[in-house]
């Protein structure tokens, strides 16, 4: 399982195993036991692992397939597939990134676009608006005390 995860995440950084063993400060033979499942790293280098393939602890962990291990994003980030933006706009958004975000159907979302990028993020409405509402208080405090 994460000897396996180790093998494909470092080949998907293009690492060898002599070039992670070095960032490890470990042998090129225990990164080979580790793929192997004849070994497991300790907690301490499961933690660097994660860090150099930025991906979380479970992530490296978890039973995963090869295809999904390959899609892995940076830590922190999704992805979740392509969606078809239909005749009047509107997408589906993937039933997993919907029940990771808690979105259920009625929900209220925000959609922010950047001009440069052309990129778009897609916010729940209640998130975004607690945020704004502590923005505010915070001028608010600021401005009181000038």
């Amino acid at each position: 399982m994460i000897g396996m995860n180790i093998r494909i995440l470092r080949k998907k950084h293009k690492l060898s195993q002599e070039q992670l063993a070095e960032k490890l400060n470990v042998s090129r033979q225990t990164i080979a036991k580790w793929e192997n499942e004849e070994a497991v790293p300790d907690i301490y280098k499961c933690k660097i692992l994660a860090d150099i393939f930025q991906v979380t602890m479970d992530q490296l962990s978890r039973n995963m397939s090869e295809e999904e291990v390959n899609q892995l994003g940076p830590k922190g980030k999704q992805f979740f597939g392509v969606v078809k933006v239909g005749e009047r706009g509107q997408i589906v958004i993937p039933k997993q990134a919907r029940e990771m975000y808690q979105i259920h159907a009625g929900d209220k979302l925000i959609v922010l676009g950047e001009d440069a990028t052309k990129g778009m993020a897609i916010l729940k409405s209640e998130s975004f608006l607690e945020f704004a509402e502590m923005i505010r208080k915070a001028e608010l405090t600021e401005d009181e005390s000038e």
